[in-house]
């Protein structure tokens, strides 16, 4: 097979490092398919991003005008997929691509986004059918919805790359405007929420903080919700020059978090707010240990709970307080907030540990994950916290097996070999997992000893 046709059948397969190497050895980019089309459109037909990329990133032309007038561009634009797009788009795409151009990848954008997916496949297909949807996982931690309908498959993505556009092209909407495309999306990780929070998160300026702002009052918590989410944003997004931005975020989501009435919004302040470095973290904690909705009760539990901070009496014992909550999450919190990171000497005061020695033998797997993980990283080494570990060898979840030997090893327990025996292979854990190295580490600390 020559090397046109390896590239088109890696291409088809969606085999992304023949594909790589196809075109190191001299392989065409824009070779065409057996349809007459360039490669790269059947990459975006498979919905294959990372085969996509990788034939952009070696030359093949995104706006190459294609038999129907169209390019592949604006092809990744009609999948509704903002990964594609974002995969093809390529750099500089305001400067590259003619006013024209951008215009009508907008366009197309907007009127998927308005129409509907649903109601435009029904219109180009006459099919008559319910239409067949699913989640499906962006690589990039988000999802979109995927929509089947006679025979063709659409993503409803289409609000998150027109705003994912806009931004590119320098076309700045109206705040209600972008936030219209989000709040019917109000599902946790959506495509259209995430960019619609994250490209206002990105502006600055004295009015669209104040059209922020004013949203911390508006009737309907998903749009409450959603501010949480942009401002959420502008967090990972500030520079040294912005550190005032910093101080006036936190500033409001203080107030807000005093004022806010929805449970669920209320959390999602509180996870924005936590961590901040601001006088009434810990007031304001203490104020929601006890809030009715367990989401509040868990985002408090850090709230009372500072890096490398010690915490006050009246912190310790509101967490101490929880240990018994009704509600597994916020037992797993309390759990993760007596990791050694919350307690500056790492050593683990004797209410604390009994703590964790209770909740390591909780009746929920992800409460004894937690607390296993904190009883591990300190540096207790009393006779209970011992027996605790060697009970976690008779867990059914290998990951509990593998954080009590672990635990075991870092203490150069004499149980290590038998404790790691019991783990199981090693293998089926991750190679970047730095407990797999437990074992190894015992062994070259004994024969140092040794020696």
């Amino acid at each position: 097979m020559d090397l046109a046709g390896r590239l088109a059948s890696a291409v088809t397969a969606g085999d992304t490092d023949t594909v790589r190497t196809c075109l190191e050895q001299g392989a065409a980019p824009d070779t065409l398919d057996s349809d007459g089309l360039p490669l790269l459109c059947t990459a975006l037909a498979r919905f294959d991003h990372l085969t996509a990329e990788v034939l952009v990133d070696g030359g093949a032309d995104q706006d190459r005008e294609l038999p129907d007038g169209g390019t592949p561009l604006l092809r990744a634009v009609g999948t509704g997929s903002p990964t594609l797009v974002s995969a093809v788009l390529g750099n500089a795409p305001r400067l590259r691509l003619p006013e024209a151009s951008r215009r009508q990848l907008l366009d197309l954008a907007r009127y998927w986004h308005e129409t509907g997916v649903v109601e435009e496949l029904r219109r180009r297909t006459g099919a008559a059918e319910p239409a067949v949807k699913r989640q499906v996982d962006d690589p990039h931690g988000d999802t979109t919805g995927e929509v089947s309908l006679g025979g063709c498959t659409v993503r409803d993505g289409h609000g998150a790359i027109l705003t994912h556009l806009e931004w590119e092209f320098g076309v700045i909407p109206p705040l209600d405007e972008v936030m219209a495309r989000a709040v019917p999306h109000s599902q946790d990780g959506d495509s259209n929420w995430f960019a619609a929070a994250h490209y206002l998160g990105r502006r600055r300026g004295l009015r669209i903080w104040s059209e922020l702002t004013a949203l911390c009052r508006h009737p309907d918590p998903a749009h409450r919700r959603f501010l949480a989410s942009v401002l959420w944003h502008r967090g990972f997004l500030v520079t040294e020059d912005r550190a005032s931005d910093v101080a006036q975020d936190v500033d409001f989501l203080a107030s807000w978090a005093q004022e806010e009435p929805d449970g669920e919004v209320l959390s999602a302040v509180l996870d924005v707010y936590t961590g901040r470095d601001h006088p009434d973290q810990e007031a304001i904690g203490l104020r929601y240990t006890g809030h009715p909705d367990p989401r509040v009760r868990s985002e408090a539990v850090f709230c009372v709970s500072r890096e490398r901070t010690a915490r006050s009496d009246a912190a310790t014992s509101a967490l101490l307080g929880l240990v018994h909550d009704p509600e597994p999450d916020v037992r797993a919190s309390v759990a993760q907030a007596f990791a050694p990171r919350f307690t500056p000497d790492n050593r683990l005061a004797p209410a604390i540990r009994d703590a964790l020695l209770l909740l390591v033998r909780d009746g929920t797997l992800w409460v004894r994950r937690q607390a296993a993980q904190s009883l591990a990283g300190s540096d207790d080494r009393t006779t209970p916290t011992l027996d605790a570990f060697l009970a976690l060898l008779d867990e059914e979840d290998k990951d509990l097996r593998l954080e009590a030997a672990w635990a075991l090893a870092r203490r150069g327990d004499p149980r290590t070999e038998e404790a790691y025996e019991r783990v199981g292979p090693l293998d089926a854990f991750s190679e970047h997992d730095h407990r797999t190295d437990g074992l190894w580490q015992y062994r070259a600390s004994n024969r140092s000893d040794q020696a």
